[in-house]
């Protein structure tokens, strides 16, 4: 027996839970890159190294995941809210003037002077209702100095240690 949710009650819930928001990217057919903002990331195994965020079954971008081999993904930092909410954004060319670095190995756009990075290599795509569930194992990792930036009650903030 399935019990009715009420999906305010759910979505108020949920934006209670402070995350840090990720920017996926990968190239379609055409070898266009493409890409969509998420806070629903997070790791999964350290051996071997997986991680998982999870796509919107009508995003834009959708059919390219579908097809990727290779995705990366870049933990944004504090400041970079506007590229968070460009690549929220439908419709539109994501990456036109958004400074991005290209992966060595895949040539895979990660965002300049994000907190982390890392580069995948798709393992699997498991269906999660409205969402399809990307698991990447990492092949590739980095780090930097960078505060990173949060997303709580549907806004954007900083972390403030206790």
């Amino acid at each position: 027996m399935t019990l009715a949710l009420d999906q305010t009650a759910f979505r108020e819930a949920l934006s209670r839970f402070a995350s840090g928001v990720t920017v996926v990217i990968t190239r379609n057919a055409n070898g266009s890159a493409v890409g969509f903002t998420a806070s629903a990331f997070s790791s999964l195994s350290l051996n071997p190294p997986l991680v998982l965020v999870c796509l919107q079954k009508d995003a834009d971008c959708y059919d390219a995941f579908m097809q990727a081999e290779r995705f990366t993904i870049s933990i944004l930092a504090a400041g970079q809210e506007g590229i968070a909410r460009r690549f929220a954004t439908k419709g539109i060319d994501k990456l036109d003037g958004t400074p991005v670095a290209l992966a060595p190995d895949s040539g895979l756009p990660r965002i300049e002077g994000a907190a982390a990075w890392l580069d995948c290599r798709t393992s699997s795509q498991p269906d999660g209702g409205d969402h399809t569930i990307l698991i990447g194992e990492v092949v590739a990792a980095g780090a930097t100095a960078a505060e990173p930036l949060l997303h709580f009650k549907r806004t954007f903030g900083r972390f403030e240690p206790a």
